[in-house]
């Protein structure tokens, strides 16, 4: 019921309006196609019941009239077309036909993007990881701390693409937040492929055939050294932090030692609080700056059975607390150590704070629809702004005989009855009085002048 996205019921009205939309442009583009090849519709019979009307008499035969009215409409780009009548002749035109076409271009390419949404919902997929320098990974689900792919994704659909970090800088304010971060990389784009290098920043990811690799973010992974009282070390012990506070990346996080290996099957774990800028208060760790500056870490250790082999899935961040609970793992001393320093814990095992190295946040954002998706968009607005600019105009003509003769010349008059219908918006740039004036001082042989069309 509150699944909104995933629900069956919002499934259903998505359908719908998806099937009304089709059935609704369907018809509408043939009729409008069949509507560019038959061109402009008949003159109506009742010209005065349009809103801008007018009828006048001007002193030309019918031939010379038609011909006027015509050639000022063609200046005007109308598209015309001339019937003749028992009493003389009509004149349809229209202009503005890019404005039906501008709408049904919007429509339809609107539909174009919800098909290629969907394609890309369907066949896309995305992971993330956190790397530290010198750590790298491959585009495989199993490697991602965190995915999500469409239905139609299984794992041998992802590009066996494999990188590297190499390197990692981060550029800091003066206030000490994150201005900008890039990691020099190496990658493959398959197994056997050369290797090649590259810097990508935030909003400067690696494109490669469909995927693309992104930096999302950055922090710290402190390093430590582990000497235990039958003298086995363990060197370069690592593992990323997690950084709670933005602004001073204080940070936390636990490196796991599954087995010991002295026969015991005791695991060791380190469960800690990096601060990029140290500072002591009461006892208490608080970082005051994000960056690095004074690099100390909080240390709460712990000896006895981790739970990696339960079977349980458990965070690589956290430890898992059951086993605290129970007595399992057991806590075996606490420092606050700055770089270089160490620690002797309870049992004679010494713990070393050797530095830190920083990671990068990665992003593989795979979308084949992503050209379809931008091409999509980029014709919907085009529709939609020839739908908003442009304004269609049609123009009815019908000219008769008038009766008697006429004053100027001998030349016999005729009745013009002109109407002028604008779609979207005012009469304004075309109007019928414009017109006939047009058209009679052609007629008197005076050269036309009007507005621009």
């Amino acid at each position: 019921m509150f699944e909104v996205f995933s629900s069956p019921w919002f499934a259903a009205v998505y359908l719908l309006l998806f099937s009304s939309l089709v059935g609704c442009l369907l018809p509408r583009t043939v009729e409008h196609v069949g509507r560019l090849r038959k061109g402009p519709p008949p003159t109506p019979r009742h010209l005065h019941r349009l809103p801008d009307h007018e009828s006048r008499a001007i002193q030309a035969d019918l031939s010379a009239a038609t011909e006027h009215l015509s050639r000022e409409l063609r200046r005007r780009r109308f598209r015309l077309r001339q019937d003749r009548t028992d009493g003389g002749y009509t004149i349809s035109a229209d202009r503005g036909r890019l404005k039906e076409t501008g709408n049904l271009v919007f429509h339809l390419s609107l539909l174009a993007l919800l098909l290629a949404l969907a394609a890309g919902k369907m066949w896309g997929y995305e992971g993330n990881i956190l790397v530290t320098e010198g750590g790298g990974f491959c585009n495989s689900f199993q490697q991602y701390d965190r995915y999500g792919a469409g239905p139609l994704v299984d794992q041998e659909s992802l590009n066996p693409l494999c990188v590297d970090v190499e390197d990692f800088q981060a550029r800091y304010e003066p206030n000490g937040t994150a201005a900008s971060y890039t990691a020099d990389i190496s990658y493959q784009e398959e197994p056997g492929a050369p290797t090649r290098r590259t810097t990508i920043g935030v909003n400067d990811p690696l494109r490669l055939a469909g995927d693309r690799v992104y930096v999302t973010g950055h922090g710290f992974s402190p390093v430590f050294s582990i000497r235990l009282p039958d003298g086995r070390t363990f060197d370069q012990l690592s593992a990323p932090f997690l950084p709670e506070d933005n602004r001073t990346f204080g940070s936390q996080g636990v490196v796991k030692v599954g087995d010991l290996g002295d026969g015991s099957g005791d695991g060791f774990a380190i469960e800690g609080f990096f601060a990029p800028t140290g500072v002591v208060t009461d006892g208490v760790l608080m970082s005051a700056d994000a960056r690095p500056m004074n690099p100390m870490v909080a240390v709460i250790a712990y000896r006895g059975y981790l739970g990696l082999d339960s079977g349980v899935p458990q965070s690589v961040f956290r430890l898992d607390q059951r086993q605290v609970d129970v007595g399992a793992l057991e806590r075996i001393g606490t420092a606050n150590l700055a770089q270089g320093e160490s620690v002797v814990l309870d049992d004679g095992t010494t713990v070393r704070f050797d530095g830190y190295r920083e990671f990068a946040a990665m992003q593989v954002s795979h979308d084949p629809a992503q050209l379809a998706v931008l091409i999509s968009a980029i014709v919907m607005l085009t529709g939609l702004l020839a739908n908003f600019l442009v304004r269609q105009h049609r123009v009815f003509v019908r000219v008769t005989a008038a009766p008697g003769e006429a004053s100027l010349e001998g030349q016999k008059g005729s009745i013009v009855s002109l109407a002028v219908l604008t779609r979207g918006g005012p009469n304004g740039p075309v109007r019928a009085a414009e017109l006939l004036d047009a058209a009679e001082m052609a007629g008197r042989g005076t050269p036309a002048t009007s507005a621009a069309p």
